[in-house]
């Protein structure tokens, strides 16, 4: 029996991505087989497949051929020797970082995600990546506190959405920056939208909090927009960062900024989030903060916002869709099971 992957046959624009198949075969010793029922498309998926520059001639440059996909959600069908504690049918999560435009995922039994069955797979997915990320920059990195007064910039994508919600939850005052199309979106979510193509964020913060603000999480890694938001807090404001920045140049200056605040005399933090790096050291915090999104899921507290859903193996269209900017929350792949009704 043969199943299907969407594999990057070179870096490139979204048509590098080619449907491949392969023999399915039984899982390996202390793995389990996934049939995949939904992933996230995220801009790491992008930056992989394009081959961002940040990375060429680095450890973390993928070389093709290879199957991109942070996230997925699926159904266990098959076990390997020496597995316990998985039973065929569980639901679960992978965060896959490569691998997850698939059919099918063998992944380690033990870094398994347990997901409820009662969620929709294509909203759950998100939380793997996106909601996870929004969840500890809020709460592990800023540690935010009920009645404080938070800036995000690029509030429009999955993650800055998830940050919305998560922010509102915690009781947090929020102001949102994106482009004026989505600016309705940002407000029906609770925050003071903001412009970035016609206001200046720094001067409409400060006429509105003259006093300062509280935190500032930002997901662009833009010198300008971290520099400005850094001028914003108040003495004791945190500022973090997530994402990608333009180049080694920029990561250099950025890293530079971090280590000013944390030994300067500012009276502000700034620090950088990454989260396949943390998971790597210490899983804990990663399976109690799932844990909590996914009861927060489970009973409606927050609702993913998706754009799209593609089938599965439709991944090139999925990843131009991300890439044109217009998307407001996230972008998904769901299996032809979900499609048809199954799998939910």
């Amino acid at each position: 029996m043969k199943y299907k992957r969407v594999t990057a046959m070179q870096l490139g624009t979204p048509d590098v991505l080619q449907i491949t198949e392969h023999e399915l075969q039984a899982p390996e010793k202390g793995k389990v087989r996934i049939r995949v029922l939904a992933a996230s498309v995220s801009r790491p998926d992008v930056s992989a497949r394009s081959g961002n520059s940040l990375y060429r001639g680095t450890p973390l440059a993928k070389k093709t051929p290879f199957v991109p996909g942070y996230a997925i959600i699926g159904d266990v069908d098959a076990i390997g020797e020496g597995v316990t504690g998985v039973t065929v049918g569980d639901r679960v999560g992978v965060l896959t970082v490569i691998g997850g435009y698939s059919e099918y995922v063998y992944w380690r039994s033990d870094r398994l995600i347990p997901v409820p069955a009662t969620v929709d797979p294509a909203e759950a997915v998100t939380l793997i990546l996106n909601y996870l990320v929004a969840y500890q920059t809020l709460h592990r990195s800023a540690k935010v506190k009920p009645g404080e007064k938070a800036l995000i910039i690029g509030a429009s994508g999955g993650i800055g959405t998830a940050l919305l919600q998560l922010g509102k939850l915690a009781n947090l005052q929020l102001y949102g920056i994106a482009s004026g199309e989505k600016l309705p979106a940002i407000s029906n979510m609770g925050a003071v939208p903001i412009d970035y193509r016609t206001q200046d964020f720094v001067t409409f913060m400060r006429a509105a909090e003259p006093d300062g603000i509280d935190v500032v999480v930002d997901g662009m890694m833009r010198l300008n927009y971290i520099q400005g938001g850094l001028s914003l807090l108040r003495r004791g404001g945190r500022m973090v960062s997530y994402g990608e920045p333009a180049g080694l140049g920029t990561l250099f200056r950025i890293l530079l900024l971090v280590l000013r605040h944390k030994f300067g005399p500012s009276g502000k933090s700034f620090q950088l989030y990454g989260t396949s790096t943390y998971f790597l050291f210490d899983p804990k915090p990663y399976v109690e903060d799932w844990a909590a999104l996914f009861q927060l899921l489970e009973t409606g507290r927050i609702q993913p916002v998706i754009a799209q859903r593609f089938p599965l193996l439709e991944a090139a269209k999925a990843n131009a869709l991300l890439e044109s900017g217009s998307v407001i929350g996230n972008v998904v792949l769901v299996s032809d099971l979900l499609s048809s009704g199954g799998g939910s």
